[in-house]
């Protein structure tokens, strides 16, 4: 089984899709315990990072699994490129075409570029998030995690806390969790959570206390300051009052709960660092796992072979 040509997100994905990607990111983690972090799969590919918004893990870690796949990369930024001078996403891309790379990596803006940018180009398109669209590798990175901590989704009660609206973590994982057979709460202020999200499948408990009741994971997710065009909470305490996740609040889970964040955290704001940093947060061991999943999405969509990731 191969995937398709490009991925754009996890909506549409099936099971045995998912599945797929997952089993082989378990394979790559393998390749992070040998003396020698690298193998020949990849050789001769070369693959851009597009990157027109700031990143720090997804690009951080898309770079060292292009790196382990033995691929050439090119890393692009909107801060020394000639979008500052008014360049528009198409002609950067159609430039970088003539190129002849074999995939991308990008990260824009705007809901929908990734696909836009595939009626123009040879090769394969990563979505490394698309504006509040969807981000799904982050999705996959922690459906791996979940998997790893709790052996399955079947039945699993998830929740997903915070900026609902703006998030494009939210919709990959809720596509993601649905289709794998967990069930999904999202809470947060009613100002953050959109109307048609329910339609999703998921349930909405605005009461953050009530939200917790005896979930096996929590997700916390930042404030997205920079995609809201006016305050939706009277300031960060009373949000972190009503809506942190506290020692107190926590204990309201499953006594086997893990607590999961996609980053960046904004400590004293969603979650209090003593949950962050306590035995039950697998919050690196997503980090960690971003590397496996994103070799795996990169190998599974330019064509490796069964024995290329054999030294």
């Amino acid at each position: 089984m191969k995937l398709g040509k490009h991925l754009l997100g996890i909506e549409g994905l099936s099971k045995e899709e998912i599945n797929l990607i997952l089993d082989t990111a378990e394979k790559m983690r393998e390749v992070a315990e040998r003396p020698i972090k690298k193998v020949p799969a990849l050789r001769g590919k070369l693959i851009v990072n597009l990157f027109f918004e700031p990143s720090t893990r997804t690009r951080s870690s898309f770079e060292i699994a292009e790196k382990r796949l033995s691929a050439d990369t090119l890393n692009f930024s909107t801060g020394t490129s000639s979008v500052l001078k008014g360049e528009t996403l198409l002609d950067t891309v159609l430039n970088i075409e003539r190129m002849q790379p074999d995939a991308y990596v990008m990260r824009h803006a705007s809901p929908g570029s990734c696909g836009f940018i595939t009626n123009y180009i040879k090769g394969s398109v990563i979505n490394a998030g698309d504006g509040p669209h969807e981000h799904p590798t982050q999705a996959l990175l922690d459906a791996l995690t979940i998997r790893q901590k709790k052996g399955g989704f079947e039945k699993l009660d998830v929740l997903i806390c915070g900026d609902i609206t703006h998030s494009r973590v939210v919709r990959s994982n809720i596509h993601l969790l649905k289709t794998m057979g967990a069930n999904v709460t999202v809470s947060g202020p009613a100002t953050m959570i959109p109307p048609y999200i329910e339609k999703m499948g998921v349930k909405v408990e605005t009461n953050f206390e009530k939200a917790l009741l005896k979930k096996d994971v929590v997700m916390m997710l930042r404030i997205q300051l920079e995609r809201q065009e006016k305050a939706l909470f009277p300031s960060l305490k009373e949000y972190f009052l009503t809506y942190g996740l506290t020692e107190e609040r926590f204990k309201l889970c499953d006594s086997k709960c893990i607590v999961m964040h996609p980053g960046p955290i904004n400590r004293g704001v969603e979650i209090a660092s003593e949950v962050a940093d306590c035995k039950d947060s697998v919050i690196l061991d997503q980090v960690e796992n971003g590397v496996a999943v994103r070799m795996a999405v990169l190998y599974l969509l330019l064509g490796g072979g069964e024995n290329e990731t054999s030294n």
